[in-house]
């Protein structure tokens, strides 16, 4: 009797347990702080903010001019980062080349966006670019010169960017794709280069049901 007693308390524990693990990670998908985060921008359709950048070549343009109703690919960088986001960059253009060259300009364009405006002028976004294969068409490189529309930017899309005091930043990286009407898709590991460019072209090959 009092072994069914414990066994039947040790269910109860483990049942009560699975179900707060389940609220607290939203049904199981947010299992770090990290992927709870994406998946709450993803889940809750994140826009990109009306905001002004420019590019290296000194054209200023909204993100909907720029994407007008393409699918868009975006990271955040800053061309002093002399740690993960030359990698990330490295890994942008190998799923650039990845995708067959038909919907680049077409179906999708891509975007490196610096939060380091200051030091990120034209001339240096496209010294850096040139260092990736961007054509500054299909892949451009750009800032946002307004400091409060950069941290609108950052904050809605859940990034954060915390300057060392000594030139650098601490940021977190990943490959944003967005959809033909604005909204995030999906936030990639940037790491990933096939599987990155296996979703990208699941949403290009089933445009009807992926907008």
């Amino acid at each position: 009797m009092l072994k069914n007693k414990t066994t039947i308390a040790s269910a109860l524990v483990l049942l009560f347990g699975i179900l707060v693990f389940y609220v607290g990670t939203d049904g199981f998908h947010a299992f770090t702080s990290e992927s709870a985060r994406t998946y709450k921008l993803v889940n809750n359709k994140s826009f990109f903010p009306e905001v002004t950048l420019e590019d290296s070549s000194e054209r200023t343009f909204t993100f909907d001019k720029f994407a007008d109703g393409k699918y868009v690919l975006v990271t955040f960088m800053y061309t002093n980062c002399g740690t993960v986001c030359p990698i990330l960059e490295m890994n942008m253009a190998e799923v650039y080349d990845l995708l067959p060259s038909e919907f680049l300009g077409k179906d999708i364009v891509f975007l490196s966006i610096s939060f380091d405006a200051e030091r990120d002028d034209p001339e240096t976004l496209a010294q850096y670019g040139s260092y990736f294969g961007s054509d500054g068409e299909t892949w451009r490189m750009a800032r946002i010169n307004d400091q409060f529309e950069l941290d609108t930017v950052l904050d809605d899309l859940g990034i954060t960017v915390i300057p060392d005091g000594q030139g650098d930043f601490q940021h977190n990286v990943a490959f944003y794709l967005f959809g033909k009407q604005g909204h995030l898709l999906e936030v990639m590991d940037f790491s990933k280069i096939e599987e990155a460019t296996n979703t990208v072209l699941s949403y290009l090959n089933n445009e009807g049901n992926n907008q």
